[in-house]
């Protein structure tokens, strides 16, 4: 069978939520089936042969994929991939830079590309369309080019019509697939032992809150803290572990000393993915309470499966695609995040409760195990590339 190629600027050793789901296809995609186009990293021989499909990684780093002279670099070279190998369909990890070789190769060789696309991308799209008609003439024909959008939410599938429909783009309702992700429940599970991991964090004995997030705005790290200096008396003792990096660490740590926390917060960098499944262990409940910004928004949020897969009981924001993946009251509690005594009173409530929490962790792992997994989603993204790959590209773009 013929392969697919996969164009991606985020790609392991890379860190963040993109890089994991492309390292999930580039694993779990049947061997010999997917060849990633990617730029150069140090070191990435063993990270490279850990999958069973081939990486092949440009000359330049992935920053500078982004760059004109990037982009061009790489759509020769994709062209050369596709051609040489027959690929059959082309993937694109996001929609901007990866769609510009990918439109290079439909121009040149009439393969198809699909776009991955995500709430946060669509929302700063939709923004640069609206201050420049030169950009939105160059994006309409960027993104009428594709044969389809996967979208990881209804609310990011409502939000990639509107794109569409804005720019004037038919067929939206037939070419936005949606697929819901996941975590690997072989990975993160209950029952991994913290010892290690508490010993190299510093993470004492004792009750634990824990976010695994970049530190920007969206996040809410902020309303999590606020929620944490309400949570006194019974709850004095709580302490609250923060793994990521960002440039908003400087004002949540200015916030910690403003609300008196300082002896109960712990900021972890350079956190290893190996140490995740532990850490989720380590600690009692888990704190993801993004809200939408002008610009960012949680449109599923990774971290959010993997504590769930972990049999963790998760306090979420409402916003965004977070609630089409948590039952409320159910597998998770739901919030408003900008408010942190709702936050405050849900943490309260599952620590006081014990039994509550492990019913809502327990609910939650099970959910990942069924449905919302790697598997599942790698098996639905091929689906996906055989059928647009056997439409002749004209049709499929809606032509």
């Amino acid at each position: 069978m013929q392969p697919h190629l996969l164009l991606t600027c985020d790609f392991p050793p890379v860190s963040g939520g993109v890089a994991r789901f492309m390292g999930e296809l580039a694993r779990r995609y049947p061997p010999g089936r997917l060849i990633v186009s990617t730029g150069a990293e140090s070191d990435t021989d063993d990270v490279d042969a850990r999958f069973p499909n081939r990486v092949d990684r440009m000359p330049v780093a992935p920053r500078r994929l982004r760059t004109l002279p990037g982009m061009l670099l790489w759509s020769r070279h994709a062209t050369m991939l596709a051609r040489t190998n027959r690929a059959e369909f082309v993937w694109c990890g996001n929609l901007k830079p990866s769609a510009y070789p990918a439109k290079w190769v439909l121009e040149r060789l009439g393969t198809p590309f699909g776009v991955f696309t995500y709430g946060g991308d669509l929302l700063r799209l939709q923004h640069q369309l609206h201050q420049s008609p030169l950009r939105r003439m160059r994006t309409r024909a960027l993104l009428a080019s594709a044969a389809v959008f996967v979208v990881n939410s209804d609310w990011t599938r409502q939000l990639c019509l509107t794109v569409l429909r804005e720019l004037g783009i038919e067929g939206g309702d037939a070419r936005v697939r949606t697929i819901p992700l996941g975590a690997d429940p072989a990975f993160f599970r209950p029952g991994v032992d913290s010892t290690a991991v508490r010993e190299r964090y510093g993470l004492d004995r004792g009750r634990w809150i824990l976010s695994v997030a970049r530190l920007v705005s969206h996040k809410g790290i902020d309303t999590a803290l606020q929620a944490l200096a309400q949570l006194d008396g019974a709850e004095e003792d709580v302490r609250y572990a923060i793994a990521g990096t960002g440039e908003g660490r400087r004002d949540l740590e200015r916030l910690v000393r403003e609300l008196g926390l300082d002896g109960r917060v712990r900021f972890l960098t350079g956190v290893p993915d190996a140490d995740l499944p532990a850490l989720y262990n380590a600690a009692d409940v888990y704190v993801g309470v993004s809200r939408r910004t002008a610009h960012s928004v949680e449109s599923f949020g990774l971290a959010l499966a993997e504590a769930a897969s972990s049999g963790l009981p998760v306090v979420a924001g409402r916003s965004g695609g977070v609630p089409e993946a948590i039952r409320h009251g159910d597998t998770g509690v739901l919030v408003n995040a900008e408010e942190p005594a709702e936050v405050a009173e849900a943490v309260r409530g599952l620590l006081r409760d014990p039994v509550r929490a492990r019913a809502i962790g327990s609910a939650a792992r099970r959910q990942i195990e069924r449905y919302y997994n790697w598997d599942r989603v790698v098996r639905e993204v091929v689906g996906i590339a055989e059928e647009f790959a056997a439409r002749p590209a004209a049709a499929a773009r809606g032509a």
